[in-house]
């Protein structure tokens, strides 16, 4: 008996996974994600002279493209610094927090900065979020009415930036064009009425003779 039920247990394991139709769906959708997104991440190397930031890529070179091109910027100096602000943001010791980093990186690479303006408030909105997430915590944790009060006023001010700055990349976006959509009605004589844009003819509007 326990030799059967030793194969039956095998072969259950050995048996591969098939896919539900929801599950296929979710990974082709994965993959499309990943193909429009750089897969740029760090890693924090620990020596005797202290902890380093660079490219968690085996060619130095392609590594630090893609981290450029997940800020939007072309210019290492930009992509040093911001990283550095990056790691000073996200770790709350004195050694860099590799996983809060990628974190923060893969918020500003979700957004897809075309530009370091949009980069440097990707990274805000990176820092703010994780922010607004801590003080989250502790509202679930206080002990006393201060303590409520104190962290409900900063989450609530921290959300409210949040949706600031997302507007605020709206607006920088669409280059502060606006589109004016103008409509009127027009009953002509003996005629139904008009609803709808309405475009001048040509010649002033006037009709030519």
């Amino acid at each position: 008996m326990a030799k059967a039920n030793r194969k039956l247990t095998e072969a259950t394991v050995l048996k591969p996974h098939k896919p539900t139709p929801d599950e296929e769906a979710a990974l082709t959708a994965y993959q499309a994600r990943r193909a429009k997104r750089s897969s740029a991440r760090i890693k924090v190397t620990k020596s005797k002279a202290g902890s380093a930031i660079g490219a968690d890529h085996t060619d130095l070179t392609i590594g630090t493209v893609m981290l450029m091109n997940a800020m939007g910027t072309a210019s290492t100096d930009f992509m040093q610094g911001l990283l550095t602000q990056l790691s000073n943001a996200a770790s709350q010791r004195r050694e860099p927090d590799e996983g809060a980093i990628n974190f923060m990186l893969a918020v500003v690479n979700g957004i897809a900065p075309r530009d370091e303006i949009e980069a440097m408030l990707a990274s805000q909105m990176a820092a703010v979020h994780m922010a607004t997430m801590t003080f989250a915590r502790r509202l679930a944790h206080v002990e006393n009415i201060p303590q409520q009060d104190s962290a409900e006023r900063a989450f609530n001010k921290l959300a409210r930036t949040f949706t600031t700055q997302i507007e605020a990349l709206k607006r920088y976006r669409s280059d502060g064009s606006q589109t004016v959509r103008v409509e009127r009605v027009t009953v002509e004589a003996g005629g139904q009425a008009i609803v709808g844009a309405v475009s001048a003819p040509g010649g002033g509007g006037r009709d030519e003779k």
